[in-house]
């Protein structure tokens, strides 16, 4: 339980860093955002758990294929919003956005032959 406790401790700390920093930098809040922390950690976690390389292996490549269709939100918001689109409906279009891109990869994938 301890551990559990901790990786969640670790994980808040990153996001509370990240909307900390943005407030005053938003740039440098994007850079801590962008950087694969979150990866990392869950794949620092899965070692840990299960010494399987071929599960980090293939955790790697799934986070890979579904930061892709996640991009476009990072362009649809900030164009919603500067297009006096109001925060809410904004944020709520670009994650439609994403989740249908999420299902077109989870569609299209398998007809390249990669299996997630």
């Amino acid at each position: 339980m301890l551990y559990a406790v901790i990786k969640a401790l670790l994980s808040g700390v990153i996001v509370l860093a990240v909307s900390e920093v943005a407030k005053r930098y938003p740039g440098w809040g994007g850079l801590i955002a962008s950087l694969p922390l979150i990866s990392i950690l869950g794949i620092v976690w899965l070692w840990r758990d299960t010494s399987d390389t071929a599960r980090i292996a293939a955790h790697a490549e799934a986070t890979f294929w579904f930061v892709l269709p996640s991009l476009p939100m990072f362009l649809v918001l900030p164009a919603l919003l500067r297009g006096n689109v109001a925060f809410w409906p904004a944020l709520g279009a670009s994650c439609l956005l994403t989740i249908t891109l999420y299902a077109l990869m989870i569609w299209l994938l398998p007809r390249f032959g990669i299996t997630l």
